[in-house]
């Protein structure tokens, strides 16, 4: 087998922003800025650490009932039942959020959505996980096995609601890979997060997100707040065409959550782009086929390839295809052939899988015997 190392291309990234901001700070105890389509974090500040989220764990509620939604199991217009311990732990004689749910109520599931995610309703809650599970205690074990399932490393759930609990916390980080799940998986329900008011029960209220009403493109996430884990905040904007989810925690007031949020935010929108360096399907270049009907097969890249790069960044691109050849037929479509690897000056480097991009069937006996011969009479070509 020879090993090909090929440079592909190498060019100069020029930005016309020179402002360095790499010095970013936030009063927000943790904190995370990432980009929704590729998964890089332009800001952290205590990512892994797990603390008490709040109602911002009600993203995880809403996302298994969002899977059940999806999967069929459940319909928007299907009704759960009130039960007296929902209306205990989470009605308007607690104190707490709710949606003002009456005992034996048959509520819409699409009722109880915007009952989660506009009006923050512990009693919401409780519904879900009782009519799901049973029990909440049982739909907090569904609840872990989730988190376990999307990898969310520093996460535990006691409850469905967010109410305080020793066992009750979650990072930063895998709150916005959780936020990045709902938005990817649930195109058609996202929206709900985006509205702001919802009455139920002739009770108007209005949704918590103070970036709905501050910021262009803002539609979502999940605000909470408990004395123990401060304002928090789960968010998510959209600025030309480009999607940013930010989690902060651990602030003093309400008006600090809102100037904070915006202000990262806006920072990740001025300061970061994002930038295609190779399309799916792309031709990249060809291998040379062993045993196969043709001599050769193209090779390319399954998706796009982009890379998120502060604006004030200068420097070189290269692009090298990696990859041993001959390559054994039969080949497959989408089979791994080699790497890409993607070196931009100052910036970790980048591997993406290098793959065929069509069929190479297998030659039979007689095939084989000739190629055999070729090899030992010419040798490798």
């Amino acid at each position: 087998m020879l090993n090909k190392n090929v440079v592909l291309s190498c060019f100069v990234l020029f930005f016309a922003s020179i402002s360095f901001a790499n010095a970013y700070e936030t009063t927000a105890k943790n904190a995370i800025l990432m980009d929704f389509e590729t998964g890089e974090y332009l800001f952290e500040k205590g990512i892994t650490e797990a603390v008490p989220p709040a109602s911002m764990s009600k993203l995880m509620t809403v996302y298994i009932l969002a899977s059940k939604i999806k999967d069929g199991s459940i319909k928007l217009s299907d009704t759960f039942t009130v039960s007296e311990n929902a209306w205990r732990k989470g009605g308007a004689a607690t104190g707490g959020s709710t949606m003002f749910l009456a005992i034996d109520d048959n509520v819409t599931v699409e009722d109880l959505i915007k009952g989660i995610v506009i009006q923050s309703g512990n009693d919401a809650c409780i519904v879900v996980a009782e009519n799901i599970s049973g029990s909440e205690e049982d739909f907090a074990v569904l609840m872990n096995k989730t988190a376990q399932k999307l990898g969310l490393k520093n996460s535990s759930f006691a409850n469905s609601t967010g109410l305080p609990h020793p066992d009750q916390k979650m990072s930063m980080e895998d709150l916005a890979i959780l936020s990045q799940h709902i938005i990817k998986e649930f195109p058609d329900l996202y929206h709900y997060f985006s509205e702001k008011e919802f009455t139920y029960n002739k009770i108007k209220q209005g949704n918590r997100n103070p970036l709905l009403y501050s910021m262009k493109g803002a539609d979502g996430l999940k605000t909470g707040h408990t004395e123990e884990a401060g304002f928090c905040l789960a968010a998510s904007a959209v600025k030309n065409g480009r999607r940013l989810i930010e989690v902060m925690s651990g602030m003093s007031s309400n008006k600090e959550r809102s100037e904070e949020s915006e202000r990262l935010m806006s920072w990740g929108f001025r300061e970061f782009n994002n930038y295609k360096i190779l399309n799916a399907g792309q031709n990249i270049g060809e291998a040379k086929v062993w045993y196969g009907q043709q001599k050769i097969v193209p090779l390319t890249v399954a998706a796009d390839v982009i890379k998120t790069v502060h604006k004030s960044k200068t420097g070189d691109i290269k692009v090298t295809a990696e990859y041993d050849e001959p390559i054994k037929a039969p080949i497959k479509k989408g089979q791994k052939i080699g790497d890409i690897k993607v070196e931009i000056e100052g910036l970790a480097p980048l591997n993406i899988p290098l793959v065929a991009a069509t069929d190479v069937k297998e030659v039979g006996f007689w095939g084989k015997f000739w190629a055999n011969i070729r090899y030992f009479v010419f040798g490798a070509k």
